[in-house]
């Protein structure tokens, strides 16, 4: 297992290093018609913080460039600019970088919306590990909004649902972040949201048991229920997790160039995986491969990709 990255070790202001990350769509109702309803949909943009591990998310009308650049600005009107940025390679953020004129193979001078000085880095593609500090987050709370919002259908407005990710974002950011100490002397509890607003409490909830009979009640009662049910999931499936794990404690050979692999594509047909020759290795600051530059001939077309040793298997190493 590789050292922690610097920006995860930044003393920096919150979200001054950030990973960001795209999920949904849901449905919301937009405009009344005669017949019933028009409905849209929303994405959210999610923030995290690599130092802190606090989460920031914005919500989008479309997948598309500006609306991830309207979401880039308010979170830095927000939380301040950002020096880095993290995600992984999909379209919108590598629109969002062409139309920002971001030269994101050029970290060292990457100049990002107008002199902000923000790098841009970009994972391998199919290495969505390399993401964890801010994948482990999201995949959580993705799945436990899909469950309250998807499988169980809610009349959603979009003012609704802004003020639900709101209230997601508060319990994200009040989870511990280190173990819960048992001594009298240290009873804080160490969180995103106490290094944020350098306060103990961050407001009284509204009193009452909100069920779901509130769902077809007042909005406020709605987003109160629906902000129940998500702590209730998150309690019960991420909270409890929250302990010591070591993985990977065993150092192995490095991939070398000349190696011959077989790639792993899960959209491939069975007995399918192409076979290919890695031409580059890319080692990490430990001087450990995790990223290979791959060559591929396919029906007499020489291909090249970028990926993970994770997604590769080593079939013949010559020797050196």
């Amino acid at each position: 297992m590789a050292d922690l990255p610097a920006d995860r070790l930044s003393t920096e202001p919150p979200f001054t290093n950030v990973g960001i990350d795209v999920f949904g769509p849901w449905s919301v109702v937009t405009r009344r018609t005669r017949g019933g309803s028009a409905d849209s949909k929303r994405w959210a943009v999610i923030f995290v913080c690599l130092s802190v591990r606090a989460v920031h998310i914005e919500l989008i009308e479309s997948m598309s460039t500006s609306s991830f650049i309207n979401a880039l600005r308010r979170f830095f009107s927000i939380r301040g600019p950002a020096k880095l940025l993290r995600s992984d390679r999909g379209t919108n953020f590598v629109g969002a970088c062409k139309e920002l004129k971001i030269n994101v193979n050029d970290s060292g001078l990457s100049a990002y919306l107008k002199d902000t000085g923000c790098t841009w880095i970009f994972n391998p593609p199919h290495a969505s590990h390399m993401g964890g500090s801010w994948e482990r987050l999201i995949g959580v709370a993705r799945r436990i909004l899909d469950d309250i919002l998807i499988q169980k259908p809610t009349r959603l407005t979009h003012e609704i649902l802004t003020t639900l990710m709101a209230e997601v974002m508060a319990i994200i950011n009040a989870r511990p972040l280190v173990p819960v100490s048992t001594d009298p002397d240290s009873p804080e509890i160490l969180t995103p949201a106490l290094l944020l607003t350098q306060k103990r409490n961050t407001g009284a909830d509204p009193e009452g048991d909100f069920g779901t009979n509130d769902l077809h009640t007042k909005q406020w009662k709605q987003v109160q229920c629906l902000a129940d049910t998500f702590w209730k999931r998150w309690r019960r499936e991420y909270l409890s997790t929250l302990q010591n794990r070591k993985k990977w404690p065993d150092a192995k050979t490095n991939v070398k160039v000349g190696d011959v692999v077989l790639l792993k594509e899960s959209q491939a047909p069975r007995n399918s995986w192409p076979i290919g020759l890695v031409v580059k290795t890319i080692p990490s600051a430990d001087k450990l491969v995790r990223k290979v530059e791959l060559k591929i001939v396919d029906q007499g077309t020489t291909k090249f990709f970028m990926r993970p040793i994770s997604e590769i298997v080593i079939l013949f190493s010559p020797k050196t």
